[in-house]
């Protein structure tokens, strides 16, 4: 890959697994946690999508506690977990392989950042509890524009902050619809394959694929 100039990843479920607020009350929710956590992240999304169409905007924050909410109704699960699960979501972990990777990186000298449907305030905190802060230049979420991923506007953020060409953009998510929306802007974006998935037919393929956030050190 020639020309970078920036590195920009997604957050969730790219640098922070979505799942391991739910992971973390397994012993309360029982064998269903796993399901409720897919499913919560699901109807999330859905909801993002939806809001972005419906021009009926909420901010991520909200929208987690919507879809939480049907979530926790969908799978039966007492009412009293709520404050727990939210608050657990605030401080998702990263993949293990996540910090090292990113100190690599850091050392080539170039933009690292997260371009995410996050708030500011939801990005801060996840970059905080998982000892990050130091390592990215910018936190970019969707609330500057106002409308969800895969919307063009959003990943206008990076190019129009560091006066560069959307082609000297390494992209990263493990969100096929992001890798397409990221690449077809024209970013060179990679897909983070984590659980041997099968792309999503969108017109577009990815200019890498990698299992884990590691793989990224031989291809910059």
């Amino acid at each position: 890959m020639k020309n970078i100039k920036a590195i920009i990843f997604d957050a969730y479920g790219t640098l922070f697994d979505v799942n391991s607020a739910a992971e973390k009350c397994k012993n309360k929710i029982g064998d269903k946690w796993e399901g409720f956590a897919n499913f919560w992240r699901t109807t999330q999304l859905e909801y993002t999508w939806l809001r972005s169409l419906m021009g009926r905007h909420k901010d991520f924050w909200q929208i987690t506690e919507d879809s939480l909410d049907k979530s926790m109704k969908t799978f039966n699960i007492d009412v009293s977990m709520k404050n727990e699960l939210l608050n657990l979501y605030k401080v998702l972990s990263t993949f293990k392989e996540v910090p090292e990777t990113l100190k690599k990186l850091k050392e080539k000298n170039l933009k690292l950042a997260i371009l995410s449907n996050g708030t500011p305030s939801l990005l801060n905190e996840l970059v905080k509890s998982n000892d990050l802060d130091n390592l990215f230049d910018d936190l970019f979420s969707i609330e500057e524009v106002g409308i969800y991923k895969p919307d063009s506007k959003v990943y206008d953020l990076p190019i129009k902050k560091y006066k560069i060409k959307s082609n000297e953009v390494v992209f990263l998510s493990a969100n096929t619809w992001d890798v397409s929306g990221g690449g077809n802007y024209g970013y060179q974006s990679i897909w983070v394959n984590r659980n041997n998935n099968i792309f999503d037919n969108l017109d577009y393929k990815p200019n890498n694929q990698v299992k884990n956030l590691t793989e990224l050190i031989d291809l910059i």
